[in-house]
């Protein structure tokens, strides 16, 4: 469910009518919804509910810092993945004891940075980085509480790019080397071992996979304990799917999620971490973009708009769906005929969908991409000096610019000519 409706023929994100927004920030734009950033959130942490839980949102879907004030104002986490996001959390407001560091390629600068910053909890996902980690934990006289990462070479049937948990991934240790390494952890006196850490990919729309990591992860809980390993915290990842073609069948819902966490892992006595992300975000947000040309090619018509690949780069990089909707609402019984949707970058992968049916629609027009709030905007990029869109944040019948479109000389002016030129 979302806060996206139409309402007597237009389309409102809660109450405020999309074009609004657009006369007042200028297209395109990201528009963000608070309530559906907080019901999606309330949803995960109502499905742990009776267990010692933390829901900590895996902002590399959506990092602005309005979004992550919501949702820490709220009670969650953060699940963070570069130096970068650790400062923008901390800059949000959320306190270092509420943020997981993650991610295969940790820098000693970003180490110290959590460290002297405070961190909930680092989830280690290489035996190089445990001795960084432990030296620059020591030289600082701390101690780094961490969960180690284990690759349970489950296929999560989701996208390649996307997929996590596969013995051919990048990240974590096979599970078959776990005891071997939390020994190496013990030994070392900066590191505090703390628990488990797995996550096997995005976009799921299947709890299976999930069931056979976790009973993997039960599994491995009590040969760890029975090593003498204090396993008192189970970091599950995140990953549960959204349904970006709305007529397709629904994935699973966090209330069965829930269900399926503790069949599988209840009866452990561990403090439960999950880092959603997509789920939270990626149904809270539209792109929203005008129609400039309407054009009839050789055999297909092309709708072409002034939002582009760069802007949203899901359906080049993935070949990914989004729902697109008009902003004015179509008539019913309106006649659809089959367009590509394009944009006006030069290139061909420059593409939104191909052969989409789409009621009639003319210069000036405008659409919105559903589903969008989740690696939309952080993916985006300056791609043909063309400058980042706004991000706007919705609350009941206000609207905020959450991230302004910079200015062409802002854009320009951060190169730097060198002096012999």
């Amino acid at each position: 469910m979302d806060h996206f409706l139409y309402r007597d023929g237009a389309l409102f994100a809660e109450d405020v009518a999309v074009a609004d927004i657009a006369a007042a920030v200028g297209t395109p734009f990201y528009v963000y919804s608070t309530a559906t950033l907080l019901r999606h959130f309330r949803l995960f942490d109502e499905a742990l509910e009776g267990m010692d839980h933390l829901v900590c949102y895996a902002m590399k879907a959506n990092s602005n810092q309005a979004v992550l004030r919501t949702l820490a104002q709220a009670g969650a986490g953060m699940d963070v993945v570069s130096g970068g996001e650790y400062r923008r959390a901390r800059a949000a407001g959320v306190p270092g004891e509420r943020i997981v560091f993650s991610g295969v390629g940790k820098t000693r600068e970003e180490i110290r940075t959590a460290l002297e910053g405070g961190i909930r909890q680092f989830n280690v996902e290489s035996e190089p980085e445990m001795a960084v980690l432990d030296a620059t934990a020591r030289a600082l006289g701390k101690v780094a509480p961490v969960t180690i990462r284990v690759n349970p070479d489950v296929d999560a049937k989701t996208h390649a790019k996307i997929a996590t948990g596969k013995s051919e991934n990048k990240f974590g240790i096979p599970i078959a080397r776990a005891r071997e390494v939390y020994r190496m952890a013990a030994a070392m006196p900066g590191l505090e071992v703390v628990g488990i850490d797995v996550h096997i990919g995005s976009q799921l729309t299947d709890l299976e996979p999930y069931a056979v990591a976790y009973r993997k992860v039960a599994e491995l809980t009590g040969v760890l304990r029975a090593d003498g390993h204090e396993i008192r915290r189970l970091d599950l990842g995140g990953g549960l799917g959204i349904p970006y073609e709305r007529s397709n069948a629904d994935p699973p819902l966090p209330s069965d999620y829930g269900a399926m966490v503790k069949r599988t892992l209840g009866h452990l006595d561990c403090e439960i971490e999950i880092e959603p992300g997509r789920l939270i975000a990626g149904n809270a947000g539209l792109m929203v973009s005008e129609v400039i040309y309407v054009k009839s090619g050789e055999g297909r018509d092309f709708l072409i708009l002034d939002g582009a690949m760069n802007d949203l780069i899901r359906p080049a990089m993935y070949d990914a769906w989004h729902d697109i909707i008009p902003v004015a609402e179509p008539a019913a019984g309106v006649e659809r005929a089959p367009i590509d949707v394009v944009g006006p970058v030069c290139e061909s992968g420059d593409t939104f969908a191909r052969q989409r049916m789409m009621p009639p629609l003319a210069a000036g027009d405008l659409v919105a991409f559903r589903s969008a709030g989740a690696y939309g905007a952080v993916m985006a990029s300056e791609y043909n000096s063309r400058p980042l869109i706004p991000e706007v944040l919705v609350h009941g019948d206000q609207f905020a610019v959450i991230r302004r479109r910079p200015s062409f000389d802002e854009m320009i002016n951060r190169d730097t000519i060198p002096e012999w030129l």
